[in-house]
């Protein structure tokens, strides 16, 4: 019996040694971005990956799966919810069902500007949105430049809202993006993004609005050849962890992993501001009539409603779009 004992107990000795050296079980993380090779976000989101392997020592691997061949966003962020995927890099246009308070960024010239966007998002506000994704069980470590939206279209220039009378626009499946288009008195009309190049070319819709980068790699600018600049959305964008893979790792690990986020979220802005440029300067070369809209303020005195409906339907977030307001 004494014997067994101390074989017993050696034994149990030698497995907790063996369970102390043993290495942490490696995790192989899946990743969802919509963008194809070569995009900004992809080269930024791509690097984040490489980033984590890097600082974790393996103990993390990382795989993008560009394009959208995963799902589109909506399927994408169910699957990040779920723990299926464990990063995504998230328009916050659509996030808005799945968390209201994101709906705050889609209200129409809410920002300023992308450099007024990016201070906004880094700073308080931006941690707000962040605890109001968590409790979704979608963690945001960093803020990508989603692009400042405008109209273009197969008709004319929009210089004036008189100029959107009676054009049938595509958006976003987002009921604010209907509501604006509706105030400027054009015909909203929410649409698939990959049916939209058809619809302009055979006349379905006379137009839509996006930024600059995505009106040129769609190929849009071949047939609306009228872009006027008017900057009413400026979407942020995230770059997330799945709360159940954020909770299953150590604290040196979540550090690691935050700081190749906010690293990966600089170079993508970095890159974003490069496209623009570029998209711009070939779209105008190949023969597209670029104008930015002057006055502003006939444009914004139209939303005056759509905001009065929001804040009366969400009060609690009143403070929050005052605050982005506020911010210079």
């Amino acid at each position: 019996m004494t014997i067994r004992l101390h074989i017993g107990a050696a034994l149990a000795g030698a497995l907790t040694l063996a369970a102390v050296a043993a290495p942490a079980v490696a995790q192989n993380w899946r990743g969802w971005n919509i963008h194809p090779e070569g995009y900004p976000n992809t080269t930024a989101i791509e690097q984040f990956a490489k980033d984590v392997a890097t600082a974790t020592d393996g103990r993390i691997t990382a795989k993008v799966y560009n394009g959208g061949i995963l799902g589109d966003q909506p399927d994408a962020i169910d699957q990040l919810r779920a723990g299926a995927l464990n990063f995504a890099n998230f328009n916050l246009g659509p996030m808005g069902p799945v968390v209201p308070a994101t709906d705050i960024v889609s209200l129409p010239y809410l920002f300023k500007s992308p450099a007024q966007m990016h201070r906004v998002m880094d700073g308080p506000v931006g941690r707000e949105f962040a605890k109001a994704m968590a409790k979704k069980d979608i963690i945001a470590l960093s803020w990508y430049d989603g692009g400042s939206r405008s109209f273009y279209n197969t008709k004319h220039p929009i210089k004036t809202p008189a100029d959107l009378k009676g054009l049938k626009l595509r958006v976003m499946n987002n009921d604010l993006y209907v509501q604006m288009v509706a105030q400027l008195g054009g015909n909203a009309t929410p649409m698939a993004y990959g049916e939209v190049f058809q619809s302009l070319k055979t006349g379905v819709i006379d137009g839509a609005e996006n930024n600059f980068p995505s009106y040129d790699s769609s190929n849009h600018y071949e047939v609306a050849k009228y872009y006027s600049i008017d900057n009413h959305l400026i979407l942020p964008e995230c770059l997330c962890v799945a709360k159940k893979t954020w909770d299953g790792m150590s604290k040196a690990d979540q550090a690691a992993v935050r700081k190749a986020a906010i690293a990966s979220a600089q170079l993508q802005r970095k890159l974003w501001a490069q496209q623009v440029q570029k998209s711009e300067t070939k779209v105008e070369a190949s023969g597209v009539k670029v104008n930015e809209v002057a006055d502003l303020g006939a444009f914004q005195a139209r939303m005056t409603p759509i905001y009065t409906k929001f804040e009366k339907a969400h009060p609690k977030l009143t403070p929050i779009i005052k605050q982005i307001q506020a911010t210079k």
